[in-house]
């Protein structure tokens, strides 16, 4: 990697999909942040830059984004754009599907450290995504994933900033965890990805839900299902860009511009007022995150 944070990109495989980016949507008249993205990541026919990226959000109502990191070099660029555009706060981590390479490569004890470094940064406000994968790997690698989440936990304790869940065919052991180390005060589960039971439980202990495009998928009731019984103070609204663009638009380039999208959905879902939704989403990003 580069030196300079900000020349580091990844590319998302385009393969057949359709690349082309979505038309904006209406503008929001109430402001929201976009909890969740990976601006590092290219993608689409014509890439984004950040400030284009933040710019178009901009036009529409998305007033900031959380950058979140998965590895060593993505968190060195989230906490780079964090402290170069005021309308980025940045989340670093070592991404539950990346601890077990490390561990492999005698790293991961080095990564952490270097999350922890980077952690104490004025604009870095989240620990994430960390978190349990059991869909992606496989059984000998699921030791490092738990040291991993656990030494992640811990530092978003010592830093006294958030934590965001990635959270992957592992719902009870990723709840069971928290029990047992001890959550972080703001604890947020990523691009939730469980059902009613779960939110139910995750609203009674405290968790925050953020929710992502495929709330908007015809198979994703189970997240409606959540949605709809999640404390309306515990909601907050991602993209996960370039990944899980909403209805209509699923499988095309995401990026946080397109967040009115799903929280117009997300409303009619509640039976609520857009701007009532909006100001209440205002107020749970800035509740974990602090100000922008």
């Amino acid at each position: 990697m580069s030196a300079d944070p900000s020349a580091y990109v990844r590319t998302r495989e385009k393969g057949a999909r359709d690349t082309r980016y979505p038309e904006a949507p209406e503008p929001l008249a109430v402001a929201v942040y976009d909890n969740h993205a990976h601006l590092e990541i290219e993608d689409g026919d014509d890439p984004l830059s950040l400030t284009d990226q933040l710019d178009r959000a901009a036009e529409v109502g998305v007033v900031g984004v959380v950058q979140a990191g998965g590895d060593i070099e993505s968190s060195r660029w989230s906490a780079w754009a964090a402290s170069s555009d005021t309308r980025v706060l940045a989340a670093v981590a070592i991404h539950p599907n990346e601890a077990p390479l490390y561990q492999e490569a005698g790293r991961l004890d080095e990564a952490i450290a270097v999350i922890d470094e980077l952690a104490a940064q004025p604009r870095v406000r989240a620990i994430g995504e960390t978190g349990l994968d059991f869909f992606r790997t496989d059984q000998p690698g699921v030791p490092a994933q738990y040291a991993s989440f656990e030494a992640h936990i811990a530092l978003a304790k010592k830093h006294d900033i958030a934590m965001q869940i990635h959270d992957r065919d592992a719902h009870d052991a990723v709840l069971d965890t928290l029990l047992r180390v001890g959550a972080p005060e703001r604890t947020v589960f990523h691009c939730f990805s469980g059902d009613e039971e779960m939110a139910t439980v995750a609203g009674e202990r405290g968790y925050w839900l953020s929710f992502a495009g495929n709330v908007t998928f015809k198979n994703a009731q189970n997240l409606r299902d959540a949605l709809a019984v999640t404390p309306l103070e515990r909601i907050l609204v991602e993209t996960d860009a370039p990944f899980l663009t909403p209805t209509p638009y699923r499988g095309r380039p995401n990026a946080p511009y397109l967040i009115p999208v799903t929280v117009r959905f997300m409303a009619a879902e509640l039976g609520l007022d857009v701007d009532e939704l909006c100001a209440q989403l205002a107020r749970n990003t800035l509740e974990v995150y602090g100000p922008f």
